[in-house]
């Protein structure tokens, strides 16, 4: 692993949870995950199993100590891996095929859908949360979380390429 490649993971990972540390719970304690964003960036810029894997499990932890929710510490841990790797997966299938300002945002969005699935159905065994309560928070957090996402990489991607492009800190490939 090239130490460069962590140190810009790490920051991404911090950046990410200040994000979802400053973001206010909405419904009965969750609140929208923003440091899957940071997670995704990551992803997109570095789209190697070895570093999804150590980026999902520090992603995992910082969104366990920061949440709130009943459950929510296992949730996260279970969760963040699961989602890295099916938006890898979709990542390295698209592409080379289509434009990644474009996929970005939709592949944010796509996964914090699948995070937010994930999550509520893991806090839902564990914390018992009756199913008129997981619709509510589907539709209260997971569906608003899913559209800062897209925006936020809709607008960050784009920098972080040109950043990269111009001053080459690591090869991206």
């Amino acid at each position: 692993m090239k130490v460069r490649v962590l140190i810009i993971l790490s920051l991404l990972v911090g950046i990410g949870a200040v994000l979802h540390a400053i973001v206010p719970p909405i419904f009965f304690g969750v609140k929208p995950d923003m440091l899957l964003s940071m997670m995704f960036l990551g992803i997109f810029l570095f789209p190697k199993p070895k570093y999804v894997l150590l980026l999902s499990l520090a992603t995992g932890i910082m969104s366990a100590l920061t949440t709130g929710a009943p459950g929510g510490q296992i949730a996260n841990m279970i969760d963040k891996p699961i989602t890295a790797f099916i938006i890898l997966g979709i990542f390295l299938a698209v592409k080379n095929r289509l434009n990644g300002n474009v996929t970005a945002p939709i592949l944010a969005g796509v996964g914090t859908l699948i995070s937010g699935s994930i999550f509520l159905a893991v806090i839902s065994i564990i914390a018992g949360i009756p199913e008129g309560g997981l619709v509510s928070l589907f539709l209260l957090v997971v569906l608003p979380a899913m559209a800062v996402n897209a925006v936020i990489m809709l607008i960050v991607y784009p920098i972080v390429q040109g950043i990269f492009k111009r001053t080459n800190p690591v090869s991206i490939s």
